[in-house]
């Protein structure tokens, strides 16, 4: 039996084309999952859109659109961003849909049973942007710092979920499951502080999933959010839950790692093994949101430029810190990397492999490869460094074909050496540029599996110089 591999992104809201940002976490999740598939494990990779947030009703109206087809129309621009940014998602969850206000339902009706929701009276400041209440601490001069808005005063009735009774075994949990270290450290420092009761209902709002036994309320937008990890699953939540890593960015941390842990307690589900909380893109320092104006659109980079040539940009940006993006560093990082020396390398080599053909011996140029440490780095997420290392390897290789010269020789031997790294090369790639390897592997004739690393390439496969992989911007 293969081990069983289950990654998720969070789930975007739909009140807008999709920025960047969501390009950037869709990329890291699809990475880990394309890894884990190399590992030959039986990956279940999902990802999708949150349609009932207030916000998207908000932006409806705005548009003047009905709530449903504002949606509708909205979530095309998340699926036509997985299809050219070349996502292999498993499923694709769209909340709206009934099967999963089946499941929000189940869940919140077990934690009423446990005892764990009671009706009461609410009053604070309201943030639409992140869905929330916030309380004094959380804001920086009276607004919030996610978006920097003024908030609205809210008072209502409204069920409450007792958060506060999880607080000791959040303190135990939190440490093994939020990576990286700075993340996990903010959140304990603030449940520390206490915890308040969670409030888990909306009134007068019609856009949404009703509350289980009273229709005057809704599902607050977070927790019927948080459930889509258990309702994407449909009828494979058996095998594949829990999830193995939850990847989200940075302003979601609280939801992932104290709200969704402490529901699934309550509830009575296995716990998530890791968190995932990554960085924002920024441009020109400051944080890249719909909210602040100051969008990449992904899609008009994808009309432009080569899907895995994005991707690689995205992926050479720190998973954990923030990281300034652009378009002019997509072009620096497609030109001086991939054409430069990954295309120039899989050019060279090949062409002159047709010309003086191949001859198998052993390959001591692939043991200045590590491996065991690009294993290690995949397993931390630190995909920006593992980058580093196979394109360290990279240059390498092109150094060999200038010092061995086999222009000049025609050493067969030397050739194959080139070969079987390349071999290597676009292997440990493939979680990056899947096309790029899919079509380096075809050019030089093997199967791309974590263990063809370790299997010399066949003397026999007929290798032909083919179209340049990265032509210059």
């Amino acid at each position: 039996m293969a081990k069983k591999f289950y990654v998720t992104t969070a789930i975007d809201y739909v009140n807008a084309r999709p920025h960047i940002g969501h390009a950037f976490e869709k990329t890291l999740a699809d990475a880990i999952a394309r890894y884990h598939r190399l590992k030959e494990e039986d990956v279940f990779f999902l990802t999708g859109v949150d349609e009932n947030a207030q916000k998207n009703v908000e932006a409806a109206e705005k548009a003047g659109f009905n709530v449903k087809e504002f949606v509708d129309k909205n979530t095309g621009f998340f699926l036509e961003l997985c299809k050219k940014l070349n996502i292999s998602y498993d499923a694709f969850i769209r909340t709206s849909a009934k099967d999963h206000a089946i499941v929000v339902q189940k869940i919140i009706k077990k934690i009423i049973d446990k005892g764990d929701i009671y009706l009461g009276k609410y009053e604070g400041w309201y943030c639409t942007g992140c869905e929330e209440y916030k309380t004094e601490k959380d804001l920086v001069n009276g607004k919030c710092p996610e978006h920097n808005k003024e908030l609205e005063f809210r008072k209502e009735e409204a069920y409450f979920f007792k958060l506060s009774k999880y607080q000791n075994k959040l303190l135990k949990i939190i440490p093994k499951y939020v990576i990286p270290e700075e993340r996990k450290n903010e959140i304990m420092k603030r449940v520390e502080e206490g915890l308040n009761d969670l409030c888990v209902s909306r009134k007068n709002v019609d856009w949404g999933i009703d509350f289980p036994n009273d229709k005057n309320f809704k599902v607050y937008v977070w927790v019927d959010a948080l459930i889509n990890y258990i309702s994407g699953l449909k009828d494979k939540n058996k095998k594949y839950w829990p999830a193995d890593v939850h990847v989200i960015g940075k302003g979601i941390n609280w939801f992932h790692s104290v709200i969704w842990p402490a529901l699934l307690l309550s509830a009575e589900y296995e716990l998530p093994e890791k968190l995932l909380v990554h960085g924002y893109l920024n441009l020109g320092g400051k944080k890249i949101s719909k909210s602040l104006g100051n969008v990449i659109d992904p899609l008009k980079l994808l009309e432009k430029y080569n899907p895995d040539s994005v991707r690689y940009s995205l992926l050479k940006c720190s998973v954990f810190d923030d990281s300034d993006y652009s378009e002019e560093i997509l072009v620096e990082r497609h030109n001086n990397e991939l054409a430069n020396k990954l295309g120039n390398l899989v050019s060279r080599v090949s062409s002159l492999i047709e010309k003086n053909g191949i001859e198998k011996c052993e390959n001591k140029l692939l043991k200045k490869l590590n491996i065991k440490k690009i294993e290690r780095l995949f397993e931390g997420f630190e995909f920006d460094k593992v980058l580093n290392e196979i394109f360290a390897f990279i240059d390498i290789c092109n150094e060999y074909v200038q010092k061995k010269k086999p222009w000049e020789t025609k050493d067969k031997k030397v050739l194959y050496e080139l070969a079987d790294s390349i071999k290597a090369i676009a292997i440990l790639l493939f979680p990056f540029i899947p096309s790029t390897s899919e079509k380096i592997a075809k050019q030089f004739q093997f199967k791309i599996e974590f263990k063809n690393i370790k299997i010399p390439l066949s003397e026999k496969s007929k290798i032909k110089k083919g179209e340049i992989l990265f032509q210059k911007i």
